[in-house]
């Protein structure tokens, strides 16, 4: 018997059993000794019948210690902690961590057991353990695919299968991953693997964070010496590389089987992993597309190491309902798939709804047809190239007839690298027709969250300029590339470009010109619940997520603004924000970008503004706070030609962040017929509630006045739109939102949650995040804090994440931030908290007119009147910071990263350089 004190482990689990062994690698009769982490012995003298088994196979070259924390959930039946993590009270998981022959503390066989023994090996071992089901399988690594091999032989049993970094397929023309070509090579073979522990120091080395001392001894322990490290030399020489190999068949046999494996699968990935990166998991989902997927940001490949897996492995067991009944849930249930969101817009399933692009090919068609549909500005003020509602459309589908033939269609993920402008507009409406799914992962996400996102979302398709594809091919990005523009035969090469929208569009020109081709797409529209387009968050509360919506969605959103904004065909906007110029297309507005750099609102200039709105006669503005910001210091450059295409607007709108009262009233004055509304919303819902200036003002007054129950503190954002219901979970002492009771009661600060028929259906990939969002029932919880007023308005009070919990109160941060922001020499204002939870100091942040020189400390003065600003909102600070610039995030220029800036606070505090936040 092995016993060691291992962390995490309890010595009654580890065991030893002797296994005949039947597999080929074997001499007939031959009897293996297997090492075993098992908690079902442990169980059975409790008295306490599991709810099923998992079988947990570890890959090269770690062993069973990793599963300890599967272990340690699936043996902690009854309590409090596991009935969150799904297990239910009585009836706890058994968990069988094996160690794979030559592996571990398992006997060492000195043979060499390819892929199709090792599979056996293991049906071996759960015939001596008389293993029966319900079984999930659970794999990492090289014991994903054995685990999946033993899984498609025990179909009988099986209950489910979850699988996190590993793979099952190598791409055809890719090579396999540089580490393991490495270790492959005969020179780096043996010495790497088995004759020192490099293979083994590398893989440890691969945990993020890094992995703590008697843990790193812990995975070490099993391989001490070169006699103990030749399973890690085989297994890796067992790696087909390519079709010669003798373990090839055995892993396409597992491969293929998949395709047909109904079972529920859960795959937990760490996208950081330089070994088993995204495009495999892409491949996984492939083949099991009904799986929940969840991708740990910033971890690697030890996944289980990095980041928390028990709890979610726990949590999706318990809705397979395994613990209640201990019956195999019926093979074609589905039980994996993944969930549909669960919102207003699902009572709507089934019914038709006129796609995105109707009111585009109604303009085309009629009398309109004519009229300017997109146009692109130059920086000198002029339109340099421009199309008419009939040319959009026909330009639509050509290129839609040439994406078809190279294989753009229903379900095929394409990123749109492409600038707003008539480019961007043509290809993204052609994917839509098609069915595609277009991946909106702009360059406001700065490089690393542009790479990140593309990474993510695994496209099968990337259209670009030429930027964009240097950098599809510096950072790795995935995808088929295909260029804006024909570029020269050497430069094609160079990019991997295999060929241009405009050669695609001549293809579709051509198709249409046959006695029986056709340049059109298909008549048939792809189906309302359909997948349609991930677009990703800005980025500025953590790592920006993908937020998937299908065509009923996007159609939902279309005519919500439409309703609520009064935007009708034949509307002209400048749109000064990107995501928000392609919607144009769809109200049936014609649609010009200002001259300005689209990844940093900031440039917009109030001359680029008002030349693009004089291109069109513009009536409509989209803004984001931070432009409107610089239009007004840049109005002294206005002609009087200018000054009169901005007082014919009239509508402006500005979202992405508060939009302080004292900005509204500066851009009226600029453009006075104008109707200002700040609509309140976020990537995963636009819009939730809408206001307007009068409105924001007679809010302020009642506020101000005390006449109206819970008005202030905070800013004013409005009434839900048509169709959308609003309310909040009341927050806890602890700054959580824990309870799922919404209310709307006036005065009750509580998470934010919205339903209406145009929220997202999922968080692409975050299986977590999506079940955290829609917990409640109905609702999308947002993450953002609020109150209502008693005339129902909605009051944001910041992010949950931000909220500040000092001794006996919690604060939100926008009111105060607000207050702040009226004084004369202050820009922006950030209310961050310092210290532990329940005992933080309220810091105020502040950027100064004109700026400060350095960041630290703020002037006496300045800091008395910051303290008595933020006391008028109800407020006490302890200590006010002055910087030069707030931290914002890219897309709007306006999101203050306030956990960094209290991280940065925090440093200051205690006596560390102030350096820049």
């Amino acid at each position: 018997m092995v016993t060691a004190d291992w962390p995490g482990v309890d010595p009654e689990w580890s065991r030893e059993i002797d296994v005949p062994s039947t597999s080929a690698a074997d001499k007939p009769g031959a009897v293996r000794t297997w090492h075993l982490l098992d908690n079902g012995p442990q169980l059975a003298r409790r008295g306490l019948v599991p709810a099923g088994t998992l079988l947990c196979v570890h890959g090269n070259p770690t062993w069973s210690f990793l599963w300890r924390s599967l272990l340690a959930a699936g043996s902690d039946a009854g309590s409090a902690a596991t009935s969150d993590t799904g297990t239910a009270a009585g009836r706890p998981w058994r968990v069988v961590a094996v160690d794979q022959l030559d592996m571990g503390f398992s006997e060492r066989t000195g043979t060499f057991r390819p892929l199709a023994d090792r599979i056996n090996d293991l049906a071996d071992l759960t015939a001596a353990l008389g293993l029966d089901g319900p079984v999930v399988t659970v794999g990492h690594d090289w014991g994903g695919v054995i685990s999946l091999g033993w899984a498609l032989a025990h179909q009988e049993q099986l209950a489910g299968v979850v699988l996190t970094n590993t793979a099952v397929h190598q791409p055809a023309g890719s090579p396999i991953p540089a580490a393991l070509r490495l270790a492959l090579h005969p020179a780096v073979h043996r010495w790497g693997t088995t004759t020192s522990d490099a293979f083994l120091r590398v893989t440890r080395a691969l945990a993020r964070p890094p992995l703590a001392a008697e843990v790193r001894r812990a995975f070490m322990a099993p391989y001490r010496g070169a006699g103990r490290r030749t399973g890690v030399g085989n297994f890796v020489a067992d790696i087909p590389a390519d079709a010669s190999h003798p373990s090839y068949p055995a892993l396409n046999d597992v491969a293929e089987g998949l395709r047909g494996l109904s079972v529920p699968a859960l795959m937990l990935w760490g996208p950081a992993d330089p070994i088993f990166s995204d495009r495999y998991l892409k491949d996984l989902l492939g083949r099991l597309p009904h799986a929940q997927v969840h991708r740990f940001e910033g971890a690697g490949h030890l996944v289980a190491e990095d980041r928390d897996i028990a709890a979610p492995v726990f949590e999706w067991l318990a809705g397979l309902g395994l613990a209640e009944s201990s019956a195999l849930p019926p093979k074609d249930a589905a039980a994996g798939a993944p969930e549909p969101a669960d919102h207003a817009a699902t009572e709507q399933a089934g019914t038709a709804v006129p796609p995105l692009w109707a009111p585009l090919t109604g303009l085309a068609a009629g009398a309109d047809g004519g009229d300017t549909a997109v146009a692109e500005m130059a920086a000198d003020g002029q339109v340099t190239r421009s199309l008419t509602w009939l040319e959009l459309e026909q330009n639509i589908a050509r290129l839609a007839a040439g994406l078809r033939d190279i294989g753009v269609g229903p379900q095929k993920r394409v990123s749109l690298m492409v600038p707003p402008g008539v480019d961007l507009t043509v290809v993204l409406y052609a994917c839509l027709r098609l069915g595609a799914v277009v991946v909106v992962a702009d360059a406001g996400l700065g490089t690393r969250g542009l790479s990140r996102a593309v990474k993510g979302a695994t496209p099968d398709f990337l259209i670009g300029i030429d930027r964009a594809l240097t950098a599809a091919l510096v950072l790795g990005w995935p995808g088929r590339r295909i260029s804006v523009r024909e570029l020269p035969a050497a430069r094609r090469r160079l990019l991997g470009v295999e060929t241009s929208l405009t050669a695609l569009a001549r293809r579709g020109s051509r198709a249409g010109e046959g006695p029986t081709s056709d340049s059109s797409v298909p008549d048939a529209a792809p189906a309302p619940d359909a997948p349609a387009a991930v677009l990703f968050t800005s980025g500025s509360t953590g790592p920006a997520k993908g937020v998937l919506y299908t065509h009923r969605q996007l159609a939902a959103m279309r005519d919500t603004l439409a309703a609520t904004l009064g935007i009708r065909p034949g509307a002209r906007l400048v749109a000064g924000f990107a995501p928000f110029a392609l919607l144009g297309p769809a109200l049936g507005a014609v649609s010009v970008t200002p001259a300005m750099d689209v990844t940093a609102p900031r440039t917009l200039t109030a001359r680029a503004l008002a030349d693009a709105a004089a291109s069109i006669d513009a009536t409509v503005v989209f803004a984001s706070p931070a432009a409107l910001r610089n239009v007004l210091a840049t109005a002294g450059s206005l002609s009087p030609a200018g000054h009169g295409a901005l007082e014919r607007v009239e509508l402006l709108l500005s979202a992405g962040a508060p939009v302080p009262e004292p900005l509204l009233a500066e851009v009226q004055r600029l453009m006075p017929r104008a109707s200002l509304h700040t609509p309140y919303g976020m990537t995963e819902a636009l819009p939730v509630t809408d206001i307007c200036l009068e409105q924001i003002r007679a809010a302020r007054a009642d506020a101000d006045a005390r006449t109206m129950p819970g008005a202030g503190n905070g800013v004013c954002v409005g009434l839900p739109v048509n169709g959308a219901r609003v309310a909040v979970i009341p927050l806890a002492e602890d700054g959580t939102a824990p309870g799922d009771c919404p209310v709307t009661a006036p005065g009750v600060t509580g998470e934010i949650l919205v339903s209406a028929p145009h929220v997202k259906e999922a968080y692409d990939r975050l299986w977590l995040t999506q079940r955290e969002s829609v917990r409640t029932a109905g609702w999308h919880r947002t993450g953002d804090v609020g109150h209502f007023d008693a005339a129902g308005r909605l009051w944001v009070e910041g992010r949950l994440a931000h909220v500040v919990t000092a001794p006996g109160s919690v604060v939100t941060p926008v009111g105060a931030e607000q207050a702040i922001e009226h004084l004369d020499d202050v820009g922006l204002a950030a209310v961050v908290g310092v210290g532990p939870a329940g005992t933080q100091a309220v810091v105020a942040v502040v950027e100064t007119v004109p700026a400060v020189r350095r960041a630290g400390p703020a002037a006496p003065h300045l800091a008395g009147r910051v303290r008595d600003a933020a006391r008028l909102a109800g407020v006490s600070v302890s200590a006010v910071l002055a910087v030069p610039a707030q931290p914002t995030d890219i897309r709007h220029n306006a999101k203050i990263d306030r956990t960094r800036l209290a991280r940065w606070a925090s440093r200051v505090l205690a006596g560390g350089r102030p350096g820049t936040p």
